[in-house]
């Protein structure tokens, strides 16, 4: 419980401190920030599958449907930015709920290639779709809040408070549901599913439960990304690479607390960000031994750096 209260209190921190530093920051800054939450949301979700042992190299296929289904309502009229996220996070959910009765059936390599298997037939879909803007995409209007058109700025000002607020209310709620009997399954259905359903527990369903809601946070990541770029194209949203760096900034992150997934999100887009600036013909090169230097010597993430810090001030 003590140290449920410190990771409560440690987001809510973070959370004031980056709410009042909205109204002071860069516009680069705010949208680094932005597209970090999107795509920490994202790896949100692939924590609570990989605590369950599973890993996943197709969650662009729900990052992209949320995206997808949040810019086509504004296609029809729709601008709210509440109505948007909702839909593209529930279309997502609705997808995994019945993806999940067939992928909660395989383990390993199979769970994981499947999963690509999909999100590359919606890549197709988008590519060969001209009513879907083919791979150009399509633009995004600039979303309304409950009524409010902020104009300039004050969009991007609007929207990071706004993403904030659900990524910090779905944060907390991830870590609370973790504690309970159903998210601490996790590590049981990795260790050992047999003695799982000698308890009278499904193992499948517990996948299955955790897949949907990986899903939901994946579409959730997607409608934000959509409403902060402005712009939806298969590239960015749907194909293998998206995915590959969904579970780059999984291994980057590590899986020991529910913030660190948007750290490592953040250190993702700064290293990918300036790479591409200092270095545009071998930024993919400096990712990918950055990439390796964490897995040396970092193998549990950047959050196993709190626990080291902790024990050398013991």
């Amino acid at each position: 419980m003590r140290y449920l209260d410190k990771t409560v209190i440690g987001l809510t921190i973070a959370f004031a401190v980056l709410f009042f530093a909205d109204f002071f920051m860069p516009e680069w800054v705010r949208f680094v920030g932005l597209q970090s939450l999107a795509r920490g949301s994202v790896a949100l979700g692939l924590l609570v599958l990989w605590r369950t042992g599973l890993v996943s190299f197709g969650h662009a296929l729900y990052f992209g449907f949320g995206a997808y289904a949040a810019a086509m309502l504004t296609l029809i009229g729709y601008h709210d930015a509440f109505f948007l996220v909702f839909a593209g996070t529930l279309a997502s959910g609705v997808l995994a709920f019945g993806l999940g009765f067939l992928l909660r059936r395989y383990r390993g390599i199979f769970f994981a290639l499947l999963n690509m298997a999909f999100s590359m037939i919606l890549y197709g879909v988008i590519v060969k779709t001209e009513e879907l803007g083919s791979t150009d995409g399509f633009s995004v209007l600039a979303p309304t809040f409950m009524g409010y058109a902020p104009e300039g700025e004050a969009v991007q000002t609007t929207l990071f408070i706004f993403t904030l607020v659900f990524t910090y209310i779905i944060t907390v709620g991830v870590h609370l549901y973790l504690k309970t009997t159903l998210g601490g399954m996790s590590m049981a259905v990795r260790e050992n599913e047999i003695r799982v359903e000698y308890l009278g527990y499904s193992a499948e369903r517990v996948i299955h439960v955790k897949y949907v809601f990986s899903g939901l946070v994946a579409g959730f990541g997607g409608a934000i990304m959509a409403l902060a770029i402005g712009q939806v194209d298969p590239d960015s949203m749907a194909n293998w690479n998206v995915s590959g760096e969904f579970v780059f900034i999984t291994i980057l992150s590590g899986i020991g607390n529910v913030g660190a997934t948007f750290i490592g999100a953040l250190v993702f887009e700064l290293i990918r960000t300036y790479a591409f600036e200092l270095a545009p013909h071998i930024w993919q090169l400096i990712l990918g031994g950055s990439l390796l230097a964490i897995i040396m010597f970092l193998p549990d993430g950047i959050w196993s750096l709190f626990g080291r810090l902790r024990k050398s001030e013991g």
